[in-house]
């Protein structure tokens, strides 16, 4: 159990991105009052959480009535979540986990975020979606790993909002190279984690055949 809370909490954290979702927060927010982004960020994180529980208690369900199997999701999701790494250690901008310079426009110009895109994508972006579901998958049903994910989902969605309610302190404090730092080291361990569900898919695969 150990191993699957911190493996879930290490791929959760690198896939929201708790430390990227404040800078951004706080950046798109610069003119709203001190009330209106702690309403943002409570709504905001609550509506991720919903997100990502629905397609932890569903996904498998969907990927079943797809005909999708559980090595074809571990090779997709790795490959995913590879190139979601490969962009956080290279500090460059992803759609998997952030807004596209489109999207982040449009948000500029909305007085409430909550929905968009603070929950979604930036919080419970596809990256975290095709995390929590793979993560739950890879739990073979065992009610005591799937809590462990859930608890370690819940972990970095608490995070994620305590860093929203201090993001302007966060943001001053690290700078962008501060914040660079921290995705590049979250960016290698997920890239490693990655290479490794890609593995076990490959290995599975051909097992079954």
């Amino acid at each position: 159990m150990t191993e699957t809370i911190v493996v879930a909490f290490t791929t959760f954290f690198a896939t929201v991105g708790p430390v990227d979702v404040a800078a951004m927060f706080a950046a798109i927010t610069a003119g709203a009052t001190s009330s209106a982004r702690r309403s943002m960020a409570f709504r905001g994180t609550l509506i991720a959480a919903v997100i990502l529980l629905v397609f932890a208690f569903f996904g498998k369900f969907l990927l079943w009535s797809l005909g999708i199997s559980l090595p074809a999701l571990r090779i997709a999701g790795g490959i995913l979540l590879l190139l979601i790494g490969i962009d956080m250690v290279f500090a460059r901008p992803s759609g998997g986990v952030s807004t596209t310079e489109a999207e982040a426009q449009e948000a500029r110009g909305k007085a409430d975020i909550a929905v968009f895109p603070l929950a979604t994508p930036l919080i419970a972006g596809p990256g975290a979606i095709s995390a929590t579901i793979l993560l739950m998958a890879n739990t073979q049903g065992d009610y005591s790993l799937q809590v462990a994910v859930l608890l370690s989902l819940a972990a970095v969605l608490l995070i994620t909002l305590a860093t929203l309610l201090v993001a302007g302190q966060i943001h001053r404090l690290l700078g962008v190279t501060g914040l660079h730092v921290v995705s590049r080291i979250f960016g290698i361990l997920l890239s490693a984690l990655a290479v490794q569900f890609v593995i076990d898919g490959v290995v599975e695969s051909f097992l079954k055949r």
